[in-house]
């Protein structure tokens, strides 16, 4: 954040600072130029350097933001708390999930995940979210069958 405000800064520094270049009869100098693009070169390097990346359709989002809407909606739950993409934590990880159930209905999957219950890995019972729509559940079924 503080160095979008520096960037602002030096670019409204440079904007009321700036007007015509064409000549250098109004007292700059070839010194002050090259100076006002050094600072504008170190600017851009600096908005290059800031933490963002551009996912599929172009738009710029923020450094571990999800890629996709079940990624997302596990995110905003407590799915995070029991399972890991890779590795076990107190319920199976995804990419386990994922191995056991590529063929499976998602539909089946979905209501799973609303109902919870235990048996399939284990004795510890998943929690049951009765407050999930069956579209939310859907799509985070469809994304933890995506994960390897």
């Amino acid at each position: 954040m503080k160095k979008i405000f520096v960037i602002l800064g030096l670019s409204m520094a440079l904007a009321a600072c700036g007007g015509s270049n064409s000549s250098n009869t109004a007292g700059g100098s070839e010194a002050d130029s090259a100076a006002a693009t050094d600072q504008a070169a170190a600017a851009h390097q600096s908005d290059a350097a800031m933490d963002t990346t551009v996912n599929d359709i172009g738009t710029t989002k923020a450094p571990g933001t999800p890629d996709n809407k079940g990624e997302a909606l596990m995110a905003n739950n407590d799915c995070n708390s029991c399972h890991n993409a890779q590795t076990k934590v107190i319920g199976p990880a995804l990419v386990d999930i994922a191995k056991k159930y590529k063929d499976s209905d998602v539909d089946m999957l979905a209501k799973k995940v609303i109902a919870g219950g235990s048996g399939n890995w284990g004795t510890v019972p998943m929690t049951a979210h009765p407050d999930l729509s069956m579209d939310d559940a859907k799509e985070m079924v469809k994304y933890i069958l995506t994960v390897k």
